[in-house]
Parts: structure tokens; sequence; C-alpha cells
């Protein structure tokens, strides 16, 4: 199967998963946003770049799609620890934790890029909090 066709038929399906279920929220106005809104903007921008990629998969080359089970396994159990750091320690050690595993299954290794995006990560984390004002459990 095609790598880019099977990406873009995630990106769509997920969309309309969370897209439809975002109707059964009051959508509300913009300067009265109502529950429903947000996951409907961000579901319907995940839908424009699913069909992107699925219109794209068809114009350019094939690559090829391969299931590597390690890369999987990695991924998920650096989503599992995020989650029970963050939980149980803070969030701070839990998008640590995640970062730095998560990039095991994307070689070379490089704890320089690690640390950027965990910095980033973590100042988008401070600004949710901060600007926000969402309870995160960041200390």
């Amino acid at each position: 199967m095609n790598r880019n066709l099977a990406r873009g038929l995630a990106l769509t399906a997920i969309a309309l998963l969370f897209g439809l279920g975002a109707l059964r929220y009051p959508i509300g106005e913009l300067e009265r946003a109502g529950p429903g809104l947000f996951p409907l903007v961000v579901s319907s921008l995940l839908f424009l770049l699913g069909l992107t990629t699925l219109i794209r998969s068809f114009l350019t080359e094939r690559v090829r799609l391969e299931f590597r089970v390690k890369n999987i396994v990695i991924i998920l159990a650096s989503l599992s620890g995020f989650a029970l750091l963050s939980e149980y320690v803070n969030m701070i050690v839990g998008i640590t934790f995640l970062v730095f595993c998560a990039m095991l299954a994307d070689p070379p290794y490089s704890v320089k890029r690690n640390a950027a995006i965990t910095a980033v990560l973590l100042a988008i984390a401070f600004a949710f909090h901060s600007l926000l004002g969402l309870q995160l459990p960041l200390y």
C-alpha cells in the first residue's frame, strides 16, 4: 500500500471522527465560542490537510508502507510514560520523557535536537498555563 495514501486516509478519518463529534456540542459564535467550535475548526483544518495528502498521493511517486513494530512500541511507551509521569510526578518530567523516549524511534539520536524540542513544548505548555489559564500539572 502507498504510505502517502494511507496517511491521507488516516488524517481524513480522524478529522471526520472528531469533526462529527464536535457537532454534538453548541458551536456558538466567534464573539462567544461554544465548546464545539475549537474541535470543529481543528478537525476542519486536519480534514483539509488529509484531503491534500490524499490528492498528492496520486500525483507523486508511490512510497511503500512499512510497519515497524519496534517503533510503534516505542511511541506507545513514550505516550504511556508521558501520561503516567504527568499524573504522578509533573508535566515537565512527562514532556521531557515523551520527547527523549519517542526520538528513539527516529535515528540518529540527537540530544541537542531533543532538548530543543522539549524546550519548545515546555514553552507552549507554560503559555497555555499562563495565558489561557489551563490547569496543567506543570510543577
